[in-house]
């Protein structure tokens, strides 16, 4: 069956550094858009980070671009989320994401999330 696993959360002091992974199996993981999203608590789950298929192109949320990079390997089936001088702001849960679209149906699978907690 189809499963995302996040790893790599935890506690972290700010402008700290943390390495998000996210392995995949049941599907076909070099096809699939991936991407990180993140809900802090009473806030909607807001878009981190996504990256290409097979091109591998990037886009970032504005607050994460310089921080953040995202990156797949498609050999390991695992895409990874690089974060940079952590704010406290960055408190999450982080989730991993999957999605194609094909001709006639839309492909959404989700991890069950890894808690980032930034603090002093």
């Amino acid at each position: 069956q189809v499963q995302l696993v996040e790893s790599g959360g935890g506690l972290v002091q700010p402008g700290g550094s943390l390495r998000l992974s996210c392995a995949a199996s049941g599907f076909t993981f070099s096809i699939y858009v991936m991407r990180w999203y993140r809900q802090a608590p009473g806030k909607e789950r807001e878009l981190v980070a996504g990256i290409g298929n097979v091109g591998g192109s990037t886009n970032y949320a504005d607050s994460m671009k310089g921080r953040f990079t995202i990156s797949r390997d498609n050999n390991k089936n695992t895409v990874y989320l690089q974060m940079n001088s952590l704010k406290p702001e960055d408190t999450a849960v982080y989730y991993c994401n999957a999605h194609r679209a094909g001709w006639n149906k839309v492909y959404d699978y989700w991890g069950q999330g890894t808690q980032v907690t930034v603090s002093s």
